[in-house]
């Protein structure tokens, strides 16, 4: 949608329609940065070395898998409908795949504990979902139907 050139700026400087988006991926990142955070003090000293593995793997494929949707949703934004689609389904077919290959290859490794994945592949999930929602909630955009005077 194309604005008058008439539109008064405030109109202009609040209508951001990636805005949810983009406040959804700074406080799914920021969450889990904080939960790996969280994870490393916790699972370190219990596990050490492969608590260290597992916080990290399980961190990067939970909150990685979500927050990759995101990415690629605000970079096909401006794509036409069908098109944005089709690369958003084809990014979910490759990372599913990717997911699937890399628990195929680390199952039967021991540098991980298997513990700490989990607990954070799980808590990855929960918590860049439950950001991402915050996020989206706080974020304020204005429906506008039309341009007042026209």
């Amino acid at each position: 949608m194309r604005m008058a050139d008439d539109t008064p700026d405030i109109v202009r400087a609040t209508t951001d329609p990636l805005g949810a988006l983009r406040a959804g991926l700074r406080y799914g990142s920021i969450g889990l940065v904080l939960l790996t955070v969280l994870g490393l003090a916790v699972w370190v000293p219990v596990a050490g070395k492969p608590g260290l593995w597992g916080v990290l793997v399980g961190a990067a494929v939970g909150g990685g898998f979500i927050l990759v949707t995101i990415v690629v949703v605000l970079c096909t934004a401006h794509l036409p409908p069908t098109t944005s689609l089709y690369i958003i389904m084809g990014s979910w077919f490759l990372k599913m795949v990717a997911v699937i290959v890399l628990t195929g290859l680390i199952k039967n490794m021991g540098f991980y504990d298997k513990g700490a994945l989990v607990s954070m592949l799980v808590g990855a999930i929960v918590v860049v979902l439950g950001a991402e929602f915050y996020g989206v909630l706080r974020t304020r955009v204005p429906y506008v139907d039309e341009v007042p005077g026209k």
